[in-house]
């Protein structure tokens, strides 16, 4: 423990002090120094004489002890300090001997001869009176915030004051805990010594440096600059950026040069970014910003990257009706379209083979650098069963057996197997009888013969025919049938223009209604019904139209001048007139009879 020095006795006086200096002859050299040794003695007396309690003095470190440090402040005694105040937080003290401090000056003398000092009020009392004089002066004061209290924070700015949290800064201040520990400037708008009450405001003081920013940064700012900037807010459209007092817009379009969905995908607020100036409307002062900008545009050198038939590999991004978006890089995305996804399987939605996020590898097909296009395909990495089927299934095979997979309006599927379908046109299931709609003579899951058509790789049809099977029987009608011929049908179909009549299976002919009946009729149905057996004659034979013409009236004509002429012919060969009287006699004869019974 360090000595304490030994005080003076309390009733020397500066005369008996002096006389202690003074008592022999051989301690004074000459009347000149023994002037200046009374005149240092009386300064020093007159000084003691004006310390009082209660005042701020400087004083030498003279001693340091466990407890206190013994400070000289040229009063007949020293003063003690408390050791505890010339320590920091970690509980280490910083004083040594010959260190000059400020000392307040509480007892002027206790019992042990001492001066009780505190260290720590004198540097309130400095504090009070430099806050004071820069409240005065309307100058700024710097403080440490060190706690939060209610309403706001505490800042030690050498005493304790109180800075609200409307005045933390020029924007509502969520987060106070990032202010703890922080030297900052404040302004002091309220001061009351005696309640010990001082308020500052930071948000004045923000507000000054960002006004002497903007205009930095106004006359500075060119279309073209990169500039750093701070995410000062983000929204859906875009992110203001904090240029150095005055903000800019950078729209979301101009963050990147792929897809986001929301500026939040690549910053925070309070990032710091570089962006480049697009647009500098001095006059509104409205800057637009640009974030892709400022790297090379990857489309410029798409066609290097990425040229058509190259294998590639990336992350799907967007699903569509059409097609899927896939990312190959920053900035590049192509378009898988549903057409391009599998060589057999009818794709109703893209979603049923890959989803967003899926890795996916494809074929570059097509590159658009003017328009930003990459068109990819999935199914070119896969074997082409249309290649393996133009071999297997070359024109006129005949497929025995086919089931019918679906039944549309104009045909039918016909799994085939390998994945394709078929198709028999609706014009291709029979020659001659008209199907108003496929399911009147097929269902799903028949099973049918049919015989190969066409073969059409590049639009991926496979055409299939039933009706070829069999031979037309239009192609051989002539044969069959001539012109003035009469025959026997079925009333199918009535029209108003006419009645259909089928004279053999599969092939009809059509009588118009002038054909039915010698007299005038209004509509076929006043003569006919469909199921009636009918008898016609053949006016004309068409193939290749398929059209016969008939008529009922003219096959009466021509029986009853074939019966004319038969019986002029019969009559041509009787010479006698007893035979012709004969014959008239016979007439009359049974005819008087066919009256008499009527």
């Amino acid at each position: 423990m360090t000595k304490k020095p030994q005080p003076r006795p309390q009733n020397q006086s500066w005369m008996d002090e002096f006389s202690s200096f003074s008592g022999t002859e051989e301690s004074i050299e000459s009347p000149d120094q023994s002037e200046e040794n009374f005149a240092e003695l009386f300064e020093a007396s007159q000084r003691q004489q004006e310390i009082k309690e209660g005042e701020v003095v400087d004083g030498t470190v003279v001693a340091v002890g466990s407890e206190y440090a013994t400070v000289d402040i040229g009063y007949k005694c020293e003063g003690l300090v408390p050791i505890q105040e010339f320590k920091d937080a970690h509980g280490v003290a910083h004083v040594a001997v010959g260190d000059v401090v400020s000392v307040y000056l509480e007892r002027m003398e206790l019992e042990n001869g001492f001066m009780l000092l505190s260290k720590d009020k004198a540097e309130i009392i400095r504090a009070w009176d430099e806050i004071s004089h820069a409240c005065e002066k309307d100058q700024l004061v710097e403080g440490t915030v060190i706690a939060k209290v209610k309403g706001g924070l505490s800042v030690d700015i050498g005493v304790k004051a109180f800075l609200p949290g409307s005045q933390i800064d020029t924007k509502p201040v969520k987060n106070l805990d990032k202010f703890l520990g922080k030297k900052l400037k404040f302004k002091i708008i309220k001061f009351n010594k005696k309640r010990g009450n001082i308020v500052l405001s930071r948000r004045a003081v923000v507000a000054q440096e960002r006004e002497l920013q903007r205009a930095e940064t106004l006359s500075t700012l060119q279309e073209g600059m990169i500039v750093s900037g701070t995410v000062k807010n983000i929204t859906e459209y875009g992110a203001f950026i904090d240029l150095g007092g005055m903000d800019g817009l950078l729209h979301i379009t101009d963050m990147s040069w792929g897809r986001i969905k929301h500026p939040s995908e690549l910053f925070a607020v309070g990032d710091e970014i570089k962006v480049k100036i697009l647009k500098y409307d001095r006059e509104k002062e409205r800057v637009s910003l640009g974030l892709k900008q400022v790297s090379p545009n990857p489309w410029d050198d798409v066609e290097y990257k990425f040229p058509v038939g190259v294998k590639v590999k990336g992350k799907v991004v967007s699903v569509k009706d059409y097609g899927a978006f896939v990312e190959l890089e920053d900035g590049i995305e192509g378009l898988i379209h549903v057409s391009e996804m599998s060589w057999t399987e009818r794709v109703k939605h893209p979603s049923k083979l890959i989803n967003v996020g899926d890795e996916v590898e494809c074929k570059v097909l097509e590159v658009d650098p003017k328009n930003k296009r990459i068109s990819l395909g999935l199914k070119q990495l896969q074997q082409n069963p249309w290649d393996e089927l133009e071999v297997k299934f070359p024109v006129g095979t005949i497929i025995e057996e086919g089931e019918v997979k679906s039944v549309t309006d104009f045909g039918v599927f016909i799994d085939i197997g390998m994945g394709i379908d078929g198709l028999v046109h609706i014009s291709d299931i029979a020659w001659t009888k008209k199907f108003a709609h496929p399911s009147e003579k097929y269902k799903k899951g028949d099973k049918l013969r049919a015989v190969v058509l066409g073969i059409d790789k590049a639009n991926e049809k496979f055409s299939l025919g039933v009706k070829q099977l069999e031979r037309d029987p239009w192609d051989n009608i002539k044969a069959r049938y001539r012109q003035g011929q009469a025959i026997d049908g079925l009333v199918t179909k009535l029209t108003d223009f006419g009645a259909f009549v089928e004279i053999e299976e599969g092939v009809e002919g059509l009588v118009y209604v002038s054909e039915i009946a010698d007299h005038r009729i209004e509509k076929p149905s006043d003569a006919l019904k469909v199921g009636d057996k009918v008898r016609a004659e053949i006016l004309s034979i068409e193939p290749k139209e398929r059209r016969i013409g008939l008529s009922i009236k003219q096959l009466g004509r021509t029986e009853e001048r074939a019966n004319y002429d038969a019986y002029v012919g019969e009559r041509s060969k009787k010479t006698s007139m007893g035979d012709i009287l004969g014959d008239k006699l016979k007439a009359a004869l049974n005819k008087g009879k066919e009256d008499e019974n009527g």
